[in-house]
């Protein structure tokens, strides 16, 4: 004799579980959509940010080549005048100011290649955009004069690297007071 299963269903009857699926709304639909059209441009978005930073890092990284073999070319034209002047050192004392002042030549020549070029001060009205005033003395110039240049200033291109540290005249020694 057989066992019947008791929880079998009669056949011919439909399964409770089997009922219909109900159609999905128009709203489902729609969210639906937007949810695929938000996974693809996030996607799109991720990728763009991820290639974004990739090309600020490359660009970071040529830049500083760049800026290291632009340094390397300026020390190795910087070593010729220390060459010159371990060789002014060798040589005798007669001729050691000719070779400071051809060195000194050659260094304002290899800083002119650079762009750098020395700011004429002396003499000219002071300018704070070049000039820096370390002191304020009497002296024969009009007020506001250049009198002694202290420490030479420099510009690369048109970008001023370093002010003329510079005395001003304060005043005229020689003033007449017959007025």
């Amino acid at each position: 004799m057989e066992v019947d299963d008791i929880h079998a269903e009669p056949e011919g009857k439909p399964d409770a579980s089997e009922e219909p699926v109900p159609k999905a709304s128009t709203q489902d639909i729609e969210l639906e959509e937007s949810t695929k059209r938000y996974d693809v441009l996030n996607d799109q978005f991720l990728r763009l940010a991820a290639d974004f930073d990739n090309y600020r890092k490359r660009t970071a990284r040529e830049r500083e080549t760049i800026m290291l073999a632009a340094n390397e070319h300026f020390a190795v034209d910087i070593l010729e005048v220390a060459d010159n002047l371990e060789r002014a050192l060798k040589s005798d004392d007669g001729h050691l100011r000719d070779g400071v002042i051809l060195i000194r030549q050659l260094l304002e020549g290899i800083l002119a290649r650079h762009g750098i070029t020395p700011i004429d001060a002396l003499k000219k009205p002071f300018n704070p955009t070049l000039h820096e005033a370390i002191v304020h003395i009497p002296s024969d110039e009009d007020a506001g004069t250049v009198v002694d240049e202290v420490a030479r200033g420099y510009r690369m291109h048109d970008k001023v690297i370093r002010y003329a540290k510079v005395a001003v005249s304060k005043e005229k020694i020689n003033q007449n007071s017959e007025e």
